[in-house]
Protein backbone atom coordinates (compact mmCIF):
# COMPACT_ATOMS: atom_id res chain seq x y z
CA UNK A 1 0.00 0.00 0.00
CA UNK A 2 0.97 3.32 -1.25
CA UNK A 3 1.51 6.03 1.33
CA UNK A 4 -0.77 9.40 0.65
CA UNK A 5 2.11 11.16 1.49
CA UNK A 6 3.76 12.48 -1.73
CA UNK A 7 6.80 14.47 -0.18
CA UNK A 8 7.74 10.66 0.52
CA UNK A 9 9.89 8.32 -1.58
CA UNK A 10 9.64 4.44 -1.51
CA UNK A 11 12.61 4.12 0.66
CA UNK A 12 10.73 7.19 2.95
CA UNK A 13 12.97 9.77 2.52
CA UNK A 14 11.86 13.11 2.21
CA UNK A 15 12.34 14.73 -1.85
CA UNK A 16 10.62 17.38 -3.74
CA UNK A 17 7.65 15.71 -5.79
CA UNK A 18 8.45 15.72 -9.22
CA UNK A 19 5.89 17.99 -11.09
CA UNK A 20 6.91 17.82 -14.81
CA UNK A 21 4.75 15.48 -16.20
CA UNK A 22 1.43 17.65 -14.98
CA UNK A 23 -0.15 19.73 -17.29
CA UNK A 24 -0.05 23.75 -16.42
CA UNK A 25 -3.52 24.88 -15.55
CA UNK A 26 -5.11 27.24 -13.67
CA UNK A 27 -4.66 27.30 -10.31
CA UNK A 28 -6.48 29.23 -7.72
CA UNK A 29 -6.41 28.75 -3.67
CA UNK A 30 -8.32 30.81 -1.48
CA UNK A 31 -7.26 30.95 2.33
CA UNK A 32 -8.56 32.56 6.09
CA UNK A 33 -7.21 33.29 8.96
CA UNK A 34 -8.14 35.49 11.68
CA UNK A 35 -6.19 37.34 14.56
CA UNK A 36 -8.23 37.97 18.08
CA UNK A 37 -7.59 40.91 20.40
CA UNK A 38 -8.46 43.13 22.88
CA UNK A 39 -10.88 45.45 22.19
CA UNK A 40 -8.54 48.61 22.53
CA UNK A 41 -6.34 46.96 20.07
CA UNK A 42 -8.99 46.82 17.48
CA UNK A 43 -9.86 50.63 18.25
CA UNK A 44 -5.89 51.23 17.75
CA UNK A 45 -6.03 49.56 13.64
CA UNK A 46 -9.45 50.59 12.83
CA UNK A 47 -8.47 54.49 14.01
CA UNK A 48 -5.41 54.17 12.12
CA UNK A 49 -3.68 55.44 15.59
CA UNK A 50 -1.67 52.65 16.49
CA UNK A 51 2.32 53.90 16.73
CA UNK A 52 4.08 51.92 13.87
CA UNK A 53 1.29 53.33 11.35
CA UNK A 54 -1.49 51.86 8.82
CA UNK A 55 -1.43 48.50 10.48
CA UNK A 56 -3.70 46.72 7.99
CA UNK A 57 -1.48 48.37 4.63
CA UNK A 58 1.60 47.13 6.08
CA UNK A 59 0.45 43.64 6.89
CA UNK A 60 -1.34 44.08 3.36
CA UNK A 61 2.10 43.92 2.16
CA UNK A 62 3.74 41.37 3.89
CA UNK A 63 0.93 39.06 2.97
CA UNK A 64 1.89 39.20 -0.56
CA UNK A 65 5.48 38.97 0.44
CA UNK A 66 4.95 36.04 2.48
CA UNK A 67 3.23 34.10 -0.85
CA UNK A 68 5.62 35.68 -3.07
CA UNK A 69 8.80 33.54 -0.84
CA UNK A 70 6.83 30.65 0.55
CA UNK A 71 9.08 28.29 -1.26
CA UNK A 72 11.85 29.97 0.73
CA UNK A 73 10.18 28.89 3.82
CA UNK A 74 8.26 25.59 3.24
CA UNK A 75 10.94 23.71 2.62
CA UNK A 76 9.15 20.79 -0.31
CA UNK A 77 6.92 23.55 -1.87
CA UNK A 78 8.18 24.51 -5.29
CA UNK A 79 9.28 27.77 -6.30
CA UNK A 80 6.06 29.18 -8.40
CA UNK A 81 5.51 32.27 -10.86
CA UNK A 82 3.01 33.55 -8.93
CA UNK A 83 0.58 35.76 -11.33
CA UNK A 84 -2.25 37.58 -8.39
CA UNK A 85 -2.08 37.57 -5.28
CA UNK A 86 -5.15 39.94 -3.23
CA UNK A 87 -5.49 40.22 0.30
CA UNK A 88 -8.67 41.28 2.49
CA UNK A 89 -8.84 42.41 5.54
CA UNK A 90 -12.04 42.42 8.22
CA UNK A 91 -12.63 44.00 11.23
CA UNK A 92 -14.94 42.11 13.22
CA UNK A 93 -16.15 44.24 16.47
CA UNK A 94 -18.15 42.28 17.91
CA UNK A 95 -15.52 39.56 17.89
CA UNK A 96 -12.43 41.37 18.54
CA UNK A 97 -10.38 40.41 15.46
CA UNK A 98 -8.89 40.81 12.79
CA UNK A 99 -9.82 38.24 9.85
CA UNK A 100 -7.26 37.83 6.97
CA UNK A 101 -8.25 36.49 3.46
CA UNK A 102 -5.25 35.55 0.59
CA UNK A 103 -6.29 34.20 -2.32
CA UNK A 104 -3.45 33.32 -4.86
CA UNK A 105 -3.48 32.40 -8.18
CA UNK A 106 -0.60 31.05 -10.99
CA UNK A 107 -0.10 28.99 -14.18
CA UNK A 108 1.43 26.30 -13.37
CA UNK A 109 2.31 22.43 -12.41
CA UNK A 110 1.17 22.50 -9.25
CA UNK A 111 -1.27 24.67 -6.64
CA UNK A 112 -0.93 27.50 -4.56
CA UNK A 113 -2.57 26.24 -1.36
CA UNK A 114 0.52 26.73 0.38
CA UNK A 115 1.52 30.61 -0.68
CA UNK A 116 -2.47 31.29 0.36
CA UNK A 117 -2.09 30.05 3.78
CA UNK A 118 1.43 31.36 4.00
CA UNK A 119 0.21 35.09 2.99
CA UNK A 120 -2.42 34.57 5.85
CA UNK A 121 0.37 33.46 8.64
CA UNK A 122 2.66 36.63 7.30
CA UNK A 123 -0.51 39.08 7.89
CA UNK A 124 -1.39 38.20 10.60
CA UNK A 125 2.19 37.91 12.27
CA UNK A 126 2.44 41.51 10.70
CA UNK A 127 -0.81 42.39 12.62
CA UNK A 128 0.61 41.22 15.62
CA UNK A 129 4.24 42.73 15.09
CA UNK A 130 2.74 46.09 14.75
CA UNK A 131 0.18 45.77 17.43
CA UNK A 132 2.02 43.88 19.83
CA UNK A 133 3.67 46.77 22.52
CA UNK A 134 -0.23 47.29 23.41
CA UNK A 135 -1.50 43.11 23.12
CA UNK A 136 0.89 40.65 23.76
CA UNK A 137 -2.15 38.33 24.88
CA UNK A 138 -3.17 38.25 20.90
CA UNK A 139 -4.21 34.75 19.23
CA UNK A 140 -3.90 33.64 15.87
CA UNK A 141 -6.77 31.66 15.28
CA UNK A 142 -8.80 29.49 12.35
CA UNK A 143 -5.76 29.32 9.35
CA UNK A 144 -7.19 27.34 6.89
CA UNK A 145 -7.44 26.44 3.22
CA UNK A 146 -11.24 27.54 1.79
CA UNK A 147 -10.93 26.21 -1.39
CA UNK A 148 -8.72 25.68 -4.54
CA UNK A 149 -8.86 25.24 -7.79
CA UNK A 150 -7.23 23.69 -10.77
CA UNK A 151 -5.32 20.53 -11.17
CA UNK A 152 -5.81 17.20 -12.06
CA UNK A 153 -7.56 16.77 -8.56
CA UNK A 154 -10.14 19.24 -9.36
CA UNK A 155 -11.85 21.85 -6.95
CA UNK A 156 -11.94 21.67 -3.61
CA UNK A 157 -13.87 23.41 -1.08
CA UNK A 158 -13.89 23.71 2.83
CA UNK A 159 -16.87 21.92 5.04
Amino acid sequence: MSSPLTHFDSQGQAHMVDVAAKDVTHRVARASGAIRMQPATLALIESGSAKKGDVLGVARIAAIQGAKRTADLVPLCHPLPITRVAVDFELDTAASLVRCTAQVETLGRTGVEMEALTAVQVGLLTVYDMCKAADRGMVMTDIRLLHKRGGKSGDWVAD
